[in-house]
């Protein structure tokens, strides 16, 4: 069951609530943040209610405020049991009390207790946050609103005390009675290129000619039924810069809000590298009920369990020779594919794709500490480093538990995480990718999964980054600290932030500072070096001061329950000194202007939240959830599963009578030289092809994903044939969905068999390519490898991040085994001829 953010009663009742008002300031790359929810009893008794709401666990809340029937009541930051004891007081008094405060088992819960709200009073909460925007792919950055708290699954032995077992009644979307309005304002230094939503913004509103300033808004009526995300995109987001804030005034010298703060953001020039060929790749891959909603809730959505299942199939296409490999599926119980992980083989390979295809969402709950423990647990392999990649929707109740499982094992492996679908927790999806030094993504809407997750796999895939160090160069008598974390770990084009306290005194107006950031790669010593100005700016909100102290407490603060003695004390410090609030403080406000207690029993009232598409998925699973402990069997399901697939994101272009029109590409490479694992363009091997896009993606039928028992005729006899090879067996047909159906086919070295298969990919007759291939004894391998990497460049560049690195392998492969003959003296032509392709191929003397 999907559930909103809302005020509940503390029966778990919501309260009527009428609107929401979100005001956002975006300037560079950091977000200031006021969200105010407008609430009103209109019952005849008093109320206590509950305000339950997602965050970013990057978020640094900062301030929270009520105001009630017209009077504001700032509240105080408190240590935690203090300030539970001072509400629970002023409540048994009939004083109004608030009390907010960060979940005790995950960074991106927040709940809010409101005490004593009586009769026909009218409640408008609002918090303050700050926020670094994450940078994307494509050079966008992201702001994400959230909107949607899903229920999350308690471990076993896990703590009772949650707020995060509330649960809110559903209904139609049309019966939610509150909307959303948000006005957002985004400035840069660079031009603002455009600005993207998922949801209906009114026309972006530039506020100067240089196009650095801007204003958007929400389209009025908006329902807040999904996360709203925005996507900023500046002419520039690589310039590496530094940022210094005045501290406030009188606050004592050498604190964290006395002293100048520092923000350095580096864009580090990494140069691309030989990818590494060894590691031990273990994918834990979420099959708990709720992986059967659909991605996102546009119609006719690609289940969750069905995108990862694609992702699966391609890592383990891309993966190189000689590597190790696992596979684990985890919900209330978890299975492996193998009871240790395995050298990739060809043979291993077809195994875990067969098993890929039977995986489905039928475990139960989201149980991931046991079989997380599990995989530590098993014996290193000598020269083959960890490299675990976990995707999950992220419904995990004490998310602190399997952070520190996963910090306790940080020295012998990297997690790469991936949040599927909205909901999934920042907390853990973030908090385990930043102990171990990897990486976290997301994927909500539309995004495809196959991307982010081979990216991460390229990262993983990188050589280590060593010797990392970062030093200031400042004037005399004004020295820095360190707030962040020690860098271990760079990828290539990622952004690196880090803040820093100078302390001392501050130099004349013309004083200039240096930081210069070292690192190794490959025995080559590399640095990067930004100049600045030494006058820090002022900021009523102290943004950087609080960036910083938020930065210092992700690194000290590991919960509750689990932050030892010795940082708890520094994340008490750091929190009620910068106001930014940890899982060891609270908010807490008093009213205590009250002519008169408030009198009579506390009632609960209901708020319905709206039915969403993946609701009837879920719900069924997580009732069913049971907290037995997890066991490791290695089995297979009774049943195969139907796959259903959507490798159609790319869009296939039309002409004016509603045909397809085909798209002609000419592509020169070179297969006698291999340069960093792509073909240099020498014109040894010229290729015209002329299929359209809409054959590349299987776009023959209107709907946008084939079951495997809609495929063509042609697909159905090409794989029915009593002479199909052991990889045709193995591998899952894909309807005429060519792409996957063509990466279905490579082998584990990187090669492609001359197979009906592949012919039905390429639009021909296998007999009229055998044909046009008059080299004799020659390996039609190389041939075949050849052609489908170039019908890879000429029909999917729109996905090339999908297939880059099993395309690295295939030409690899060429360079190795092709035959001398082929790579020297031989030109294929491939034309369009109507709805085919014809085949020629011409052999010539090489000079």
């Amino acid at each position: 069951m999907v559930q909103l953010c809302g005020l509940l009663t503390c029966q778990e009742e919501p309260v009527p609530l009428k609107s929401i008002s979100v005001t956002l300031s975006i300037c560079e790359f950091v977000a200031g943040v006021s969200v105010t929810l407008n609430y009103e009893n209109e019952e005849k008794v008093p109320l206590e209610v509950f305000f339950v709401f997602p965050m970013d666990e990057d978020s640094a809340v900062y301030s929270f405020e009520a105001m009630v029937d017209g009077k504001k009541i700032q509240a105080e930051l408190q240590e935690k049991m203090k300030a539970h004891s001072n509400y629970e007081n002023a409540i048994s008094q009939g004083q109004q009390a608030f009390l907010l405060e960060e979940d005790k088992c995950s960074r991106d819960v927040f709940c809010c207790n409101v005490g004593n709200l009586p009769p026909g009073s009218k409640a408008a909460l609002t918090l303050k946050y700050v926020q670094e925007l994450p940078l994307e792919a494509d050079g966008a950055l992201r702001y994400v609103l959230p909107a949607i708290l899903n229920p999350r699954y308690q471990l076993s032995g896990g703590p009772e005390d949650s707020c995060l077992k509330m649960k809110a009644p559903v209904v139609p979307l049309e019966d939610l009675p509150y909307t959303i309005s948000l006005v957002a304002t985004i400035s840069s230094q660079h031009s603002i290129e455009r600005i993207q939503s998922n949801c209906i913004l009114s026309p972006t509103e530039y506020l100067d000619d240089k196009k650095t300033s801007a204003r958007v808004s929400l389209a009025d009526g908006h329902k807040f039924d999904r996360d709203v995300e925005l996507l900023i995109y500046y002419s520039d987001v690589h310039t590496p810069s530094v940022a210094l804030e005045m501290g406030k005034p009188m606050q004592k010298p050498d604190s964290l809000m006395g002293d100048t703060a520092a923000m350095v953001s580096f864009y580090p020039d990494i140069p691309e590298a030989e990818p590494v060929t060894c590691g031990e790749f273990v994918f834990l891959m979420d099959r708990s009920g709720s992986m059967q909603g659909p991605m996102s809730k546009q119609d006719k959505s690609q289940s969750r369990i069905d995108a990862a299942k694609e992702t699966l199939t391609l890592l383990l296409k891309s993966l190189p020779i000689g590597c190790y490999f696992n596979v684990y599926g985890f919900g209330s119980s978890y299975e492996a594919f193998f009871p240790n992980s395995v050298q990739y083989t060809q043979q291993t390979m077809e195994e875990a794709l067969r098993r890929v295809k039977l995986m489905r969402a039928d475990l139960g709950g989201t149980e991931i500490l046991i079989p997380l423990q599990f995989i530590y647990r098993g014996p290193s392999i000598p020269g083959h480093p960890l490299q675990l990649f976990v995707f999950t929707d992220g419904e995990v109740t004490d998310t602190f538990s399997v952070i520190r499982e996963v910090r306790s094992n940080r020295e012998r492996h990297r997690c790469f995480s991936f949040g599927i679908g909205e909901g999934a927790s920042t907390s853990l999806i973030k908090g385990i990718a930043r102990v171990s030094r990897g990486t976290s993504e997301f994927i909500i809407g539309k995004e495809r999964m196959q991307a982010k997750a081979l990216r991460a796999l390229k990262r993983s895939l990188q050589p280590v980054v060593e010797d990392v160090s970062l030093s200031c160069d400042l004037p005399q008598g004004l020295s820095a600290k360190m707030l962040s974390p020690e860098q271990t770990v760079i990828f290539r084009g990622q952004r690196l932030i880090v803040y820093a306290q100078l302390t001392g005194t501050m130099p004349s107006a013309e004083a200039t500072g240096e930081v210069c950031l070292k690192y190794t790669l490959q025995g080559k010593s590399f640095e990067n070096k930004v100049t600045f100005s030494l006058q820090p700016k002022h900021d009523d909100n102290f943004t950087i001061h609080r960036l910083a102290a938020k930065s210092f407490l992700q690194t000290k603060d590991m919960g509750f329950r689990e932050t030892s003695a010795g940082d708890k004390k520094e994340v008490l410090e750091v929190s009620i000194e910068s106001g930014v609030i940890s899982s060891h403080t609270a908010y807490i406000a008093i009213n205590k202007d009250l002519n008169k207690p408030v009198q009579g029993p506390l009632a609960r009232r209901d708020i319905p939240t709206p039915f969403l598409l993946s609701t009837t998925a879920m719900t069924p699973w997580k009732r069913a959830c049971t907290r037995s402990k997890a066991s490791s069997y290695y089995r297979l399901p009774a049943s195969e599963p139907t796959m259903i697939t959507h490798y159609s994101s790319m869009s296939h272009q039309q002409n004016g009578h509603g045909t397809r029109r085909s798209l002609t590409n000419k592509i020169l490479f070179s297969l006698g030289e291999h340069d960093s694992g792509t073909f240099s363009h020498q014109c040894l091997f010229t290729t015209r092809i002329g299929l359209d896009r809409s054959h590349a993606l299987g776009h023959r039928q209107k709907k946008k994903g084939l079951s495997l028992k809609e495929t063509s005729p042609e697909l159905e006899r090409a794989h029915s044939s009593n002479k199909r090879t052991n990889l045709e067996t193995h591998h899952p047909v894909f309807g005429e969905n060519y792409l996957v159906q063509l990466i279905s086919l490579q082998k584990a070295d990187g090669s492609w068999d001359l197979c009906e298969g592949l012919a039905i990919v390429l639009g021909v007759k296998l007999r009229d390519i055998r044909d046009a291939f008059t080299i004799k004894n020659a390996d039609l391998t190389s041939w075949a490898t050849a052609l489908a990497v170039l019908w890879l460049h000429a029909n999917g560049q729109d996905l090339k991040c999908e297939w880059e690195l099993l395309e690295r392998k295939a030409v690899a492969w060429i360079h190795n085994h092709a035959d001398s003959r082929i790579l020297s003296r031989t030109f294929i032509s491939v034309h369009k001829v109507e709805d085919s392709l014809e085949l020629s191929l011409l052999s010539c003397c090489m000079n």
